[in-house]
């Protein structure tokens, strides 16, 4: 985790949750701004700290370039020799790998184009249009920074999550942890499969606390079309129906904050905060724009912020289903001895969050504890 915030984050980013949240055990925010957001330098710092305060045996700049099964238990091939153990833990995340669609090959050669994992900030970028793909979090915070720059910025949008950046006072995330919604357990869940593919809420982490949505945006300047359907010959064509997608993720938002409103009556703490707020519904664009001439120059670069997957390719045992996503039952998997951590809804609906991941690993590894302890 550490490695990925100093090489695979762009310069600006923050964490989406609060200074407040960012906690592990035996170690917890001690500046004096609960409500700011870490940079990229205090969330490797906060880590480098867990790391001390453990004192757990971490060897650093070592790759693992395979696991396999070995007897019974397994073998881990590094760069640094092989390991010989009993039980392996996978906490390598769900983002290793930008996820770039196969529409992707289409572009023209003149069009620049980057992932998140390359992108640093606007002045890498040609002069020109450019076309972020995807509105979650990612997608609308590349596409507020760049718009700012001076450039024109058209933003493809699906599926996605909105929310106020502070509702009745607090920062959402705070309602989100205070209301239960986070400890959901993933046994509670009705659509497993759907929760852990959902898209990460349109939240970023200024000092000013400001509410990133789509009408934020539309405010800046930026081009809203629907989502990227196919490229024909060299223009990019999106599907319509925006009025649809906003709508959704309207309703959905206010039924949050529903839930919210709900909490604060029952728990009897509805005076402490302000009155119950809900937000002007987005605005689709007066004309839907379908599609794009990728060949006129008006596009000089497109950026995929189309989400990020695992990468299991250095995984030698038979747990990764067709799709590249692990197979397992709250970070059990059906191999003897090989567990995960740090996959979303893992257990609950924290689970990827630093705050969330403590829970989640005392389970986890009491699971192992027994495996480990069970007669042979």
């Amino acid at each position: 985790m550490a490695n990925s915030w100093r090489r695979e984050r762009w310069d600006s980013l923050r964490l989406l949750t609060p200074n407040w949240q960012s906690r592990l055990p035996g170690v917890r925010y001690e500046g004096d701004d609960p409500d700011g957001y870490m940079t990229m330098g205090e969330v490797t710092e906060l880590i480098d700290r867990f790391a001390k305060v453990s004192r757990a045996p971490v060897r650093t700049g070592v790759n693992v370039t395979s696991v396999r099964r070995a007897g019974d238990g397994y073998r881990v091939a590094t760069s640094d020799g092989e390991i010989a153990c009993q039980a392996v833990v996978i906490a390598s995340g769900a983002c290793n790998r930008p996820s770039v669609p196969a529409l992707s090959a289409g572009l023209p050669a003149s069009v620049a184009r980057l992932t998140p994992f390359e992108y640093r900030d606007p002045s890498q970028l040609p002069d020109g249009g450019v076309l972020v793909v995807g509105a979650s979090a990612t997608g609308v915070q590349l596409a507020a920074e760049i718009r700012r720059s001076g450039r024109p910025v058209t933003l493809s949008v699906g599926e996605h999550v909105r929310l106020p950046r502070v509702y009745r006072g607090r920062d959402v995330l705070w309602w989100m942890d205070a209301a239960g919604v986070w400890d959901q357990r993933y046994d509670e869940v009705d659509d497993l499969t759907r929760a852990r593919r959902l898209p990460s809420p349109q939240l970023v982490g200024t000092p000013e606390r400001a509410t990133l949505d789509l009408n934020a945006l539309t405010a800046l300047g930026v081009q809203l079309v629907g989502r990227w359907a196919t490229v024909r010959d060299g223009r990019a064509l999106f599907s319509g129906g925006l009025r649809n997608v906003f709508s959704l993720a309207d309703l959905k938002m206010n039924r949050l904050l529903d839930t919210f409103d709900e909490w604060a009556l029952t728990s009897g703490r509805d005076a402490e905060f302000g009155a119950p707020e809900r937000f002007a519904p987005t605005v689709p664009p007066g004309a839907a724009r379908l599609q794009v001439d990728l060949r006129s120059g008006e596009i000089a670069a497109v950026v995929w912020a189309t989400g990020f997957r695992p990468d299991y390719g250095w995984l030698d045992v038979p747990v990764v289903d067709e799709k590249g996503h692990l197979r397992h039952d709250g970070g059990v998997t059906d191999s003897p001895g090989l567990y995960a951590l740090g996959l979303p809804v893992l257990r609950r609906r924290k689970s990827t969050f630093i705050c969330g991941i403590e829970d989640d690993a005392r389970e986890v590894i009491g699971h192992l504890a027994g495996y480990l302890a069970a007669p042979e």
